[in-house]
């Protein structure tokens, strides 16, 4: 029996031999309603976000950690953690103060300090950060409420940077936390937002739990994204890891769980059928399929054989394997930007249109040098998207000529695996699939994937001079016009040397129960403002 054929024919049992796993005390009636039971996309197997940069890692890390700034939905980044900011007029010298009464979890002030070495560790791995780090003349606590950032030159997007969503998100954390090397985790989870984490309930693979954070003082603006007000409207929030979809529908409809991440399309039709359930799309942006490989290692250190993978691929096939036959879900995609979006360009995106050609692949493969050396393909199996992708890249790369390594693992193992530069027999790898939200994808600034700066790129460490000029060139572009004639250089030099190889376009669904109110639609799930009744 195929995996439709089976998930069809038991998403509507009420058989949660998993509701063992789920038992827990029963609550009142009351108390069930200060509660809210999610279904993340993935396990949340580590919880530091500045050091991973998984997108359940960031999600739960919204609740726990706050920001000096926050994307509203029109991607605005807008005064969060902080009161007030001015900038000289030559753009050299920031200076900022935080607002009163900020508290950490511990009860700890929130002291210009704590942000100091905050934005000190997160500058250190994320491009923006990089990027600010390299023209920094100094950044100094001048008072407990206040701060100055002094650089060598302007850096008009420096709000961008400290509001966008895309990952590693500037969170703010104390200073005995943000002294942590950025490439280790953190061994405390104390942040300012609205919602403690409660570490001695949490169980990888099952279950974290977060309270309410009855010291916040949210802002006094109507919520927006990450941006305005906070306001919590239940008491406790717990996420329940259910990696097999057929189970985290019957817990939906059954009334175990009030609201799932990302319910596979398979499952849509039955859970529309409920009358007690709702689903939508979850962000009209949609995301960006990513096949990522390793630059820095054979094969794919030679662009032949990254180019060997673009010459073969089908998007359509990707796309049809994670959303199936609703044409309305999926587009392919000849480029990187999202579709719709002012700076979407298809320049240079040939290689990925018409027919596929495996014999081109092949001799293309042939000339890169490929001496049929595995090609390790670590691919997460409890995360959907990941799985449908990695079916079809392990058929593609064997009919190419590729000696495939095939390593199927757990979403958490993979955001831990992808961060090594060992060589592919002693623990490092070759590919992996991930996807980047569309609002992550609009411009260079905020795109962390598709940035080609060696060892301060993201995972597989491009390293592609002709595409780190281009995002210079967009930085200091002067007007909408002239961002665009940039992007379509960059868009070509991108595709040209294979950053990665995009998958294609899909928008994804959100269902919960029709007593939950106050979901609205982003990148990332927002709890702020969500009740039960």
């Amino acid at each position: 029996m195929d995996r439709r054929n089976f998930l069809k024919g038991t998403a509507g049992f009420g058989l949660l031999g998993a509701s063992a796993g789920l038992a827990g005390p029963a609550l009142a009636q009351g108390a069930a309603a200060r509660t809210l039971r999610f279904v993340p996309q993935a396990n949340l197997a580590n919880f530091d976000p500045i050091w991973g940069t998984q997108y359940v890692v960031r999600n739960a890390a919204a609740l726990v950690w706050d920001t000096l700034y926050g994307f509203d939905e029109s991607l605005t980044p807008k005064r969060q953690m902080v009161e007030a900011e001015q900038v000289s007029a030559d753009g050299l010298t920031w200076e900022f103060r935080l607002r009163p009464g900020l508290k950490f979890h511990d009860g700890t002030p929130v002291l210009a300090k704590d942000v100091v070495a905050s934005l000190t560790r997160w500058s250190s791995r994320d491009p923006m950060g990089l990027m600010l780090k390299a023209i920094q003349n100094e950044l100094v606590a001048v008072d407990d409420r206040n701060f100055r950032w002094v650089l060598k030159k302007p850096y008009p997007k420096l709000l961008m940077a400290l509001g966008k969503n895309s990952t590693p998100m500037c969170f703010m954390m104390p200073e005995r936390l943000a002294k942590t090397d950025p490439f280790q985790q953190v061994s405390e989870f104390i942040g300012s937002g609205p919602m403690r984490f409660k570490r001695d309930e949490w169980n990888p693979g099952a279950r974290a739990v977060f309270e309410k954070f009855t010291d916040y003082v949210p802002r006094e603006e109507p919520s927006s994204w990450l941006a305005g007000a906070k306001r919590m409207a239940v008491d406790r929030i717990e996420w329940l890891v259910m990696p097999d979809p057929a189970t985290a529908a019957a817990a939906l409809q059954n009334g175990e769980v009030d609201w799932w991440e990302n319910p596979i399309t398979d499952l849509v039709p039955q859970l529309r059928r409920n009358r007690n359930i709702r689903v939508d799309i979850a962000d009209p942006l949609g995301n960006i399929g990513t096949f990522r490989m390793n630059h820095t290692t054979t094969p794919f250190n030679d662009v032949k054989a990254r180019r060997a993978v673009l010459m073969a691929m089908s998007q359509e096939d990707y796309m049809r394997a994670l959303v199936g036959d609703d044409n309305n879900l999926w587009k392919s995609l000849p480029g990187y930007f999202t579709p719709g979006t002012p700076l979407y360009t298809e320049e240079g995106g040939e290689i990925l249109k018409g027919p596929r050609n495996l014999d081109a692949a092949k001799k293309l493969l042939a000339e890169s040098g490929y001496n049929g050396s595995p090609v390790t393909c670590v691919v997460a199996q409890d995360q959907p998207i990941t799985k449908s992708f990695g079916d079809v890249t392990a058929d593609l790369l064997k009919r190419i000529g590729f000696n495939v390594d095939f390593v199927a693992t757990d979403w958490g193992t993979t955001g831990q695996r992808r961060a090594m530069k060992n060589p592919v027999g002693q623990g490092g790898w070759s590919m992996f699939h991930s996807w980047h939200a569309g609002a992550d994808c609009t411009n260079p600034a905020v795109y962390n994937a598709i940035r080609a700066n060696g060892d301060g790129a993201w995972f597989g460490w491009p390293n592609i001079p002709a595409v780190e000029t281009e995002v210079a060139n967009w930085f200091d572009a002067p007007d909408l016009a002239a961002e665009k004639t940039v992007i379509a250089r960059l868009n070509k030099a991108a595709l040209d040397n294979v950053v990665y190889a995009p998958t294609g376009f899909f928008l994804g669904y959100q269902a919960w129960r029709a007593n939950v109110s106050g979901i609205v639609k982003g990148p990332l799930p927002f709890f702020w403002g969500v009740s039960k009744s």
